[in-house]
C-alpha cells in the first residue's frame, strides 16, 4: 500500500524541480540580453558610443540567425531558439540607439550607407534602416542554402559550429576595441559582469541539459574572453593612476 505522505512529498519535489526547470528556461531566454541594458543606459546617458564596439551586434546577430537555421534542421531545446529571437531584437535596439546617438552628433561627418559598397565603412553605416538590410539579406541567403542543403546532416552540424563559432567571439569585438582605444571608458563594466554570470550559468546549462556539445564549448570560449576583458579593466585604470599620479 502506498503511502500518502510518501506520494504527496514526491508530488511537491517534482512540482519544485518543475518551478527550478522553468525559472531556468526563462533565465535562458531573457538573461542573454541583461547585459546590455546597463550599456543601452550608459550610451543614453553620455550621448557617447565609442566605448562599445557595435561589431558586438554584428556577431551576435550572424549567431543567432545561424542558430535559428541550426535549430529547424536538429530541433534541440526551443528555449535556445527563443533565446536567439529575443538576442536579435536587442541587437537591433542597440544598434538603433546608437544610430541615433551618432546622427544627432553635431560634429559633421560623412554618411555612409550600405549601398556605397564600400567595405571600409562595412558595419560603420550611418543609417539603421542599412543593418535590418544587411540581416534580411544575410538571413535570405541562409534560408537558400538550407533548403538546398537542409537534408545533409554534415551542413546542418557544420551550421550548428558556425553558430557557435560566431558566438563565441562575442566578447572579442570589445576586447579589441579596447585594445584599439588602449582605454575601457565608455565600456559597461557591468555589462562584463553579466556576460560572465549568463556564460557561466549557460555553460552549465547546455552540460546539464546535454545539449549539442557546440554549445558548452561556445560557453567555455566566451568565458575566457570574459576574464581578458576583465583584466583589460584592471590594467587600463592601474595604467590611468600612474599617469595621473
Amino acid at each position: 500500500m502506498t503511502n500518502p505522505q510518501v506520494v504527496l512529498q514526491e508530488e511537491e519535489s517534482e512540482g519544485s524541480w518543475m518551478l527550478l526547470s522553468w525559472l531556468a528556461s526563462c533565465l535562458m531566454v531573457f538573461g542573454g540580453a541583461l547585459p546590455y541594458v546597463p550599456q543601452y543606459q550608459e550610451i543614453q546617458r553620455s550621448s557617447n558610443t565609442e566605448g562599445f564596439s557595435t561589431r558586438v551586434c554584428l556577431v551576435l546577430l550572424v549567431a543567432n540567425i545561424l542558430r535559428i537555421f541550426f535549430w529547424i534542421g536538429k530541433q534541440f531545446e526551443l528555449t535556445l531558439l527563443l533565446q536567439s529571437v529575443v538576442m536579435i531584437f536587442t541587437m537591433f535596439a542597440m544598434l538603433h540607439l546608437c544610430c541615433t546617438v551618432q546622427n544627432s552628433n553635431p560634429v559633421s561627418t560623412k554618411q555612409h550607407r550600405l549601398s556605397d559598397l564600400d567595405l571600409r565603412y562595412f558595419w560603420k553605416w550611418n543609417a539603421f534602416e542599412d543593418y535590418l538590410l544587411f540581416c534580411c539579406g544575410f538571413s535570405v541567403l541562409c534560408a537558400m542554402v538550407s533548403i538546398l542543403l537542409l537534408g545533409s546532416a554534415m551542413f546542418i552540424e557544420m551550421l550548428g559550429s558556425l553558430a557557435v563559432m560566431f558566438e563565441a567571439m562575442l566578447g572579442l569585438p570589445q576586447l579589441l576595441q579596447n585594445l584599439h582605444n588602449r582605454s575601457t571608458k565608455g565600456m559597461s563594466v557591468k555589462m562584463v559582469l553579466l556576460w560572465m554570470a549568463g556564460d557561466v550559468f549557460k555553460t552549465s546549462y547546455f552540460v546539464m541539459n546535454q545539449s549539442p556539445s557546440q554549445f558548452w564549448v561556445c560557453g567555455s570560449v566566451q568565458i575566457l574572453i570574459d576574464v581578458a576583458i576583465l583584466l583589460q579593466v584592471l590594467f587600463y585604470s592601474q595604467d590611468t593612476r600612474i599617469k595621473l599620479g
